[in-house]
């Protein structure tokens, strides 16, 4: 069932030159789309976008998140979210995929840049005004180059995008002490985690599940977890379960009754405690606020 448009970025691009990349000044890319970015709407690609000027609200996933000058944000493909501006914004945006970037690149992953490599860290920076100038010249390069027709293209902006992510990564990290860097282990386990959530979450709902899925005790993958988002396996489970309950609350037609049986959940009144636990509302009073 299709809760929300999931966009592609062959529907931004009218010239179809690339169905793996995009980039457009951001003023340009709203007029453009006026009449499906507003709404609430999910990616199958990457988006790295920065604001020069403007103010308003980003909400990703029922978080909100203020927009200002030097706001900085990055989506991974899956996430639902919305716009809206309290006054005309000015800044970049780049779309790309996977393959895009990781054919171009080699021996890089995208979940490597500390923004990217789980849902649960946050998806926004703010920049200083020196860090903004720095970061704007990347973008406003990487629009250039993507609008140009000049040879190597393709491989330009993939390196353009590194430099960008690394850029950004050192900023992103900047309040880091040494010990708390993540090693690589921990982090293809976080990472292989997560796509077994996302693979399992509706039927299944015990830590010791994901750990015997990833060959490890239950007892290492909390300490990964706690290392890594300071969460438990269990925490992230529900978390997942919770996020697809107010999706399906709130952007299907299913009944409360449905979207309970939909999550693994067969008693609606076990379902309506568990979900008011976590928010402090029934699933109908939360169906009704966010209305």
């Amino acid at each position: 069932m299709k809760i929300v448009p999931v966009l592609q970025i062959e529907q931004f691009d009218e010239e179809k030159t690339s169905v793996e990349f995009y980039s457009n000044d951001l003023a340009a890319h709203l007029k453009k789309n006026v009449a499906i970015v507003y709404k609430p709407h999910k990616h199958d690609f990457f988006l790295c976008v920065v604001f020069l000027k403007g103010s308003g609200t980003h909400e990703i996933d029922f978080s909100s998140y203020t927009i200002g000058d030097g706001s900085i944000f990055f989506l991974k493909p899956g996430q639902t979210h919305s716009w809206k501006f309290d006054s005309q914004p000015e800044g970049y945006i780049f779309f790309h995929t996977q393959s895009f970037f990781e054919f171009s690149i080699a021996d890089v992953k995208l979940q490597q840049f500390p923004f990217y490599y789980s849902y649960k860290n946050p998806p926004n920076l703010t920049l200083s005004s020196l860090e903004l100038e720095k970061v704007t010249n990347r973008f406003r390069e990487i629009n250039e180059e993507y609008h140009g027709k000049a040879t190597y293209r393709k491989q330009k902006l993939s390196s353009l995008i590194n430099l960008t992510y690394i850029d950004l990564s050192r900023m992103y990290t900047a309040f880091d002490t040494p010990e708390n860097v993540v090693s690589s282990t921990y982090l293809k386990i976080l990472s292989d985690l997560e796509r077994i959530i996302e693979q399992f979450y509706r039927t299944e709902k015990q830590a010791h599940f994901y750990a015997d899925k990833l060959n490890i005790t239950t007892k290492h993958l909390n300490r990964v977890t706690k290392s890594t988002l300071g969460k438990t396996t269990t925490e992230l489970i529900s978390e997942r379960i919770l996020l697809e309950a107010k999706r399906l609350i709130v952007h299907s037609k299913s009944s409360l009754a449905r979207v309970s049986e939909q999550l693994g959940y067969e008693d609606y009144a076990y379902f309506s405690r568990v979900f008011k636990s976590k928010t402090r509302l029934t699933p109908m009073e939360f169906k009704k606020r966010y209305q």
